[in-house]
Order: C-alpha cells, then structure tokens, then sequence
C-alpha cells in the first residue's frame, strides 16, 4: 500500500510512552522475531535488531492479546515474526535489494521471483507500516505449542512455496505458503491456496478482523492496527527492550 506523508522520528530517540513489550501485556503468545536472526530474506540479522522481541504501540498490543484469547477458542495461539521495525532496517533491505550478486537466501524466499523486483511487486515496501509500531506479522500454531525447528548452518534451503511437509517447519499450521514467501501464493486470497491452508488463512483474518487489524492482501501474514496511534511517524529506535523509556 502507499504510504502517507513520511513525519521521520529522530534516530536514537526512544520510543514513546505507548510503546510495550508485547510479552508483558501477553506472555502466552510466542514471538519468532526473524530479522534478529539469521533465518531470514537477507540471510543475517537485519540492522536495528538488538534483541529478539516485539514491540508495539500498546493498543496494537492489547488488541492482539484479544485475538490471542479468541484464538484460544479454536485450540490455536499467535505466533508473530514481525512487529515494530525501525527505518534502519527497511534501509537495510533497501541496501540488500540493491545488490544483484547476493541471492543466498533466493532459494527459500523468492524462489520464482527476480529480486529486482522485490519492491516494484510490492512483496517489500519503504517506508513501511511496520515502523509506525502497530503493525504484526504473525501466523497460527496449534496448542499445545509444538517444538519448532531451527534454521542450521548450511542446512538446505527449502523453496516456501513447498507442500508443508516439505519446506522448513517452526510448529505453526500450514498456511501455503511459509512466512516472508516473495511470491503470488503468499497473496491471501490465491485461489490457488484451497483445502486446510485456505481455511488457516480465513481463520487468521477472521480473528484479526474482528479486533480491529486489516489485512495486507499481498501477505497473509501482514496485519495492521486500524486505528494506530502514529498514523504517518516512521521510528528508528532500534528493536531492543532498553528502548522504552522507563516505567
């Protein structure tokens, strides 16, 4: 989608008051924050990624508890890959994308799409709504939470537009695609995408829907707060805990 007017936050500022941990006003649902890893589109950790957690504006983060406890009722949790991402880091993937030579990750993530296209196909977008902290990227996962996978050096890399038994598995339920697929089947209502994994994804939309997120229709992951609280500031503190101010 495109954006709004761009009202940059001073990098290195901290994060305004409204701004949480989302393990502290949820700690039942499980945060796999990619970007502070390896496993990833970029194959490294992404700049402005100290620590593996989710910020959010508060009432970003309380409407996703509510989702987690309606959730609850179908037997599932929230597991969320994404959540506030400063500019540095969208500057980084800009950096990346700008870059022909480095495909390590194409296999996995883009396997049928050229990375030249990455941003004019709107499978990345700068500046994005995540660095206006009330967006999520996040899946479905069974409860009891099953044990995951991890991405080990120099294991495989398996394309995600795979069937679910195939490509690399973190415990959630199948959804067609894996998280951060660059391709059509990662739109989230390709009509391609029938049975079990269609229902996954009306099931998550339904879910988010109903507490106020919409939906972008190129990832069925992407979820943003409706009625966020900085709708056209785009912040760069960096993803670390130490960057909220003191309560």
């Amino acid at each position: 989608p495109g954006p709004g007017p761009v009202t940059p936050s001073t990098g290195g500022s901290p994060a305004p008051a409204d701004f949480v941990l989302l393990s502290e006003v949820d700690p039942s649902i499980t945060t796999d924050i990619r970007y502070a890893t390896a496993h990833n589109f970029l194959g490294r950790p992404v700049d402005g990624y100290q620590e593996p957690v989710c910020l959010l504006t508060r009432p970003a983060a309380e409407a996703l508890s509510r989702a987690q406890a309606a959730a609850r009722g179908y037997g599932y949790g929230l597991r969320v890959y994404d959540c506030y991402r400063p500019r540095r880091a969208v500057d980084d993937f800009v950096r990346w994308a700008k870059d022909p030579a480095d495909q390590r990750m194409k296999a996995e993530f883009y396997p049928r799409v050229a990375k030249d296209r990455l941003f004019a196909d709107g499978y990345l977008g700068a500046p994005t709504a995540h660095s206006r902290g009330s967006t999520v990227d996040l899946t479905l996962q069974p409860l009891p939470v099953p044990s995951g996978t991890s991405q080990a050096p120099g294991q495989p890399l398996v394309a995600c537009t795979e069937r679910a038994d195939r490509r690399f598995a973190d415990g959630s339920v199948d959804m067609g695609t894996g998280f951060d697929c660059f391709d059509p089947l990662a739109h989230t209502d390709d009509p391609r995408i029938t049975g079990v994994a269609r229902r996954n994804r009306q099931l998550l939309k339904r879910l988010m829907t109903q507490q106020g997120f919409v939906n972008y229709d190129r990832e069925w992951w992407h979820y943003r707060y409706a009625d966020e609280p900085y709708p056209d500031t785009y912040f760069d503190f960096p993803v670390a805990a130490s960057s909220l101010p003191p309560r």
